[in-house]
Order: C-alpha cells, then sequence, then structure tokens
C-alpha cells in the first residue's frame, strides 16, 4: 500500500520587518513606542513581525526614504529571511513607493496602507465600508504610476505616447468617478444617520471616545449590558454602537466611536468625520484612557488634538481611566529595569496619580477597571449625576426624573 503524503493547505501568516527613521527631535524611545505600536497593527492585520530596523536621519531620502545602506542591509534580510512584506513606520510617496518595490522586490506598505487595511477588515456598515473604500482610493489616486510599470512607456513627440500613459488616465477618471460617487452615497446615509438621531427625542447623549485599544467597547457592554465585540486588537470597533442606558430612572443614550491612534492619515480622518457626528452631537463625552500604557499623557494629547480637530474640546468631558488593575508606577518601572522618560517623574502609587491630576484638572475624573468591576459603582454614580444635572438644566419641567 503506497504511503499516503499529508500536506498543510492552511493559509500560513506573513512574515514582515518594520522600518523607521528616529528624526532630530525625536527620542530613541519614542521612536520604539511608535514602533511597537506598528508592530501591534502588523499583528492586528495577522501577520508576524520577524525584525525590526531603524536609522537615525535629520530627514527621509526623498528617493528611498532610508540611506542607500540601510536600504542594501534591509534588502539582504529580506531575501536571506524569505519575508514578504516590509512596513514603513510613515507615508512614503509615489516615488519613494517605487524606488523601494523596485529594490527589495516584496509587498511595501506604509502606515496609511496598513490602517486602511485592518479598517476594510473590520468594517461592517455600509457607512463603514463605503467611508474605508473612499479613503483607500484616496490613497491609490496619487500612486496609480507605479502599477503600470509593465506596460512600455514611450519617450518622445506626438504619435509616441505608451499604452501606459493612456491606461494610468484611464484608471484615473474611473477612480475620479467612483470617488465622486461615493461621496455622494455618504451624504445620503449621513442624511439617514441624522434624520435617526432626531428621532431619538428628549434624551441626553453620551459618547464614548479614546486612544483605540483603550477599552471602549468593554465599558460599553459593562454600562449598557450589550455584547458590542471588543478584543485586544487595535480598531476592533470601527462602526459606532448607540445603547439606551438607564441607570436607576434615568434614561440616556451611549455611543461608542472608532478609536483614535497617532500618525493617523488625514484623510482616514476626513473620511470618518461621518462616523465621528455622534461625538459632535453628543452632551457629554467619556475619554477613556488606557492608565496601564507607559505613554498615556501621549495618548490623552493625541485625543485631544483630533476633538480640537472635530470642533468639540467644549463638550462636558468625564476622564475615565480605564486597566488600573494593570497599572505599574515609577517604582514598578524602576525595579524591573524598563524606566524611560515617559516613566521617569510618574507618581510610585496610583492614589498619587489621583490627587496630582486632580490638582492640576478641573474636570472630574473616575479610575476603573472595566474587566475586574472595580469602582464601577462609582462611576455609575458620577455618570448619572452628570447626567441628571444636564437633563434637569435642559428639560426642567421634564417629569422624567420625579
Amino acid at each position: 500500500m503506497a504511503r499516503q503524503e499529508i500536506f498543510d493547505t492552511a493559509i500560513q501568516p506573513e512574515t514582515a520587518i518594520l522600518v523607521g527613521i528616529i528624526l532630530p527631535d525625536e527620542s530613541d524611545e519614542k521612536e520604539q513606542e511608535y514602533l511597537e505600536e506598528l508592530a501591534f497593527l502588523v499583528d492586528t492585520a495577522g501577520g508576524i513581525v520577524k525584525e525590526v530596523f531603524t536609522q537615525k536621519l535629520h530627514h527621509p531620502d526623498r528617493a528611498t526614504f532610508v540611506g542607500s545602506g540601510k536600504l542594501d542591509e534591509i534588502k539582504a534580510y529580506v531575501e536571506a529571511e524569505e519575508i514578504d512584506i516590509v512596513v514603513f513606520d510613515d507615508e512614503l510617496s509615489p516615488s519613494q513607493l517605487r524606488n523601494i518595490e523596485k529594490e527589495l522586490k516584496v509587498k511595501i506598505l506604509d502606515r496609511s496602507n496598513l490602517i486602511l487595511d485592518i479598517f476594510a477588515r473590520r468594517a461592517k456598515t455600509a457607512q463603514a465600508k463605503t467611508q474605508v473604500e473612499l479613503a483607500q482610493l484616496q490613497y491609490l489616486l496619487p500612486r496609480l504610476t507605479r502599477m503600470w510599470t509593465h506596460l512600455e512607456r514611450q519617450r518622445g513627440g506626438i504619435g509616441m505616447r505608451g499604452p501606459g500613459e493612456s491606461q494610468i488616465e484611464s484608471d484615473r477618471r474611473m477612480i475620479l468617478n467612483k470617488i465622486s460617487l461615493l461621496k455622494e452615497r455618504l451624504k445620503a446615509i449621513d442624511k439617514q444617520a441624522e434624520t435617526q438621531r432626531k428621532n431619538r427625542g428628549q434624551f441626553i447623549r453620551v459618547a464614548l471616545v479614546g486612544y483605540t485599544n483603550v477599552g471602549k467597547s468593554t465599558i460599553m457592554n459593562m454600562v449598557s449590558k450589550s455584547d458590542v465585540f471588543a478584543e485586544n486588537k487595535l480598531f476592533a470597533t470601527l462602526d459606532t454602537t448607540v445603547r439606551k442606558v438607564v441607570i436607576e430612572n434615568l434614561p440616556f443614550l451611549l455611543s461608542d466611536t472608532v478609536g483614535f491612534i497617532r500618525k493617523l492619515p488625514h484623510h482616514l480622518v476626513e473620511c470618518f468625520k461621518s462616523t465621528l457626528d455622534e461625538v459632535r452631537e453628543a452632551d457629554v463625552l467619556l475619554h477613556v484612557v488606557d492608565i496601564s500604557h507607559p505613554s498615556f499623557e501621549d495618548h490623552i494629547r493625541a485625543v485631544n488634538e483630533t476633538l480640537k480637530e472635530l470642533g468639540v474640546l467644549d463638550k462636558p468631558v468625564i476622564t475615565v481611566f480605564n486597566k488600573i488593575d494593570a497599572y505599574r508606577g515609577e517604582q514598578a518601572a524602576y525595579d524591573s529595569g524598563t524606566e524611560t522618560e515617559e516613566t521617569e517623574g510618574r507618581p510610585v502609587l496610583l492614589d498619587d496619580f489621583k490627587r496630582s491630576w486632580m490638582a492640576r484638572h478641573n474636570s472630574p475624573a473616575v479610575f476603573i477597571s472595566a474587566t475586574d468591576k472595580t469602582n464601577v459603582d462609582e462611576f455609575r454614580k458620577l455618570l448619572y449625576e452628570t447626567v441628571v444635572d444636564m437633563h434637569t438644566k435642559r428639560y426642567p419641567y421634564d417629569n422624567l426624573l420625579y
């Protein structure tokens, strides 16, 4: 009897290396943090990071982003380890993308393209899918040239234009038409969503905002007793979810929105502004912060910058410091040998940080662990008092509370 061979037909995850540059105004630790976040993005997209390459430069190389020597080093590693993808931490220009791809002969992605890929996987509703497709086409439009290098592009005078140019022009026209169509579709979807918001009656609206992967969906599930998808991945939530919540005798609306991230492509923010209309129309913002992250102060600043861009920084904000069960202060970082500029000077104990935060900021704050249900009653009480106060001022003759 012939021996049967067994073949593994499972799709193997793609292997990747990360490339970043350290500019004069950036520290090695800061770039390391950006690259760790990029590695998490690759993991979220289903890839495996094998190696990280960095180079100190005054500015990115106009032709190949990194220097020629570093590119040769990357090429040698790619060929030796049979790497599938090379991911760059910053957005590449069309010419840089073309030059690097020609040299390395593997798939090249930048941070923007990687985020778009994750968004495309996560989009479920018609609105999110339309927004992602629009962002992808806007990203693709200036990079069309590199897709037609296999066609002859002749130089010369009249009558000597190669087929590649005409194909690019044709594709560019098709993409522009598609972009126009998607924008019209988004307007229709936005109008429908606006009508839905108007039909929600006399409810105070509360919106969860924050950096990606800080636990917004977990808090949403905890407060509303709903089943919003939540996992330890970046951009697990892409579609805005709205739930009616009742605390004691008071009903209000709670919405969970897409998380923010540093170095988020501007055109992506533009495309998702319609999703963030829930934030614009909210009466109260719950700014969720992962206090266990070494750079949560940077995350707070990144979120506030986006909120400022949306024009909503003047709204009442409750800062919700989540994941206190995983908080590690300055002393813990020092003991483990992981103290950095970010952790240096941070209060040793959580109570110390609470006091220092309350002393420096006037906005109300609460410290919880959504997974362990720590201080949840305190969080509900603060949320209830804030919503009651706002509801009473807005609807003084409403008998809902009596």
